[in-house]
């Protein structure tokens, strides 16, 4: 569990009168400002370093899995699903946990998404953009429960993983849970068409097709990943267990995952 001075700094920050989602939801929808800060930390090139995997299509690409643009297709919607019935699960319950400044449901949320993670990279991955996507927000954002979640990573509390970090950065900002859904979705989409780009003949035009169809069925997944518990937490794909695997061992590699 997190340390008493740790807690201690956490309660100080916090005391006082707060503001919630319940007042703050009504003017999300409509507000720009809010749309703003939907698109800057929902964006590709937010600096968390997801330029820097993959999120398996290297390995696919390399073995022939992923040969053009429909394979590609084939490949990123299975990544969305994956996606949707596991790292999703825990961002909206982290959601609600953050909502309501619950920091020890947040570190037993975190604890649940690392467990999940096969592979080392696949871990690493989710890590190194949860730290990084903490630390942007306490720069950017400054609210205490940021700063208390970038604490307990630094102390090695817990260990910090992307999802759960973006639905505190989400929740601070009275920010929907379902954007942040949709916010993570895109950018399991994004990574990987953005290093097909770079590792196959696909085109500018071909990726965005695949984005543009596979983003927008987003508000059908989200329900489905709201009403599910933390137990239900579930991505059977054993091949992109076997290609993480071979990623690890690739004497040649332009990405980390």
């Amino acid at each position: 569990m997190w340390t008493r001075e740790i807690r201690r700094k956490h309660r100080l920050q916090t005391a006082g009168p707060r503001m919630t989602i319940a007042n703050e939801g009504a003017k999300a929808a409509d507000s720009a400002a809010f749309l703003s800060r939907m698109l800057q930390f929902g964006d590709s090139m937010f600096p968390i370093g997801a330029f820097s995997f993959s999120s398996g299509v290297e390995s696919a690409i390399q073995e022939g899995i992923v040969t053009n643009a429909a394979t590609l297709r084939a490949f990123t919607h299975t990544a969305l699903e994956q996606a949707a019935r596991s790292d999703c699960i825990a961002l909206i319950a982290a959601h609600r946990a953050a909502t309501a400044n619950d920091v020890d449901t947040l570190s037993r949320i975190d604890a649940q998404v690392y467990a999940r993670k096969l592979s080392g990279e696949a871990r690493s991955m989710s890590v190194r953009m949860g730290k990084k996507f903490t630390e942007m927000g306490v720069e950017v954002v400054g609210a205490p429960l940021l700063r208390t979640w970038r604490e307990l990573i630094e102390a090695s509390v817990t260990p910090g993983c992307y999802p759960v970090a973006l639905a505190i950065g989400f929740a601070v900002q009275f920010l929907p849970a379902s954007q942040a859904f949709v916010v993570h979705q895109y950018g399991v989409a994004t990574t990987i068409l953005g290093a097909a780009l770079r590792l196959m003949r696909v085109s500018h035009i071909d990726t965005q097709k695949i984005l543009y169809e596979l983003t927008r069925k987003a508000e059908e997944a989200y329900p489905a990943a709201a009403a599910a518990r933390l137990p239900d937490m579930a991505s059977f794909a054993p091949l992109t267990e076997i290609l993480a695997a071979v990623h690890t061992r690739a004497h040649v590699r332009l990405f980390m995952n």
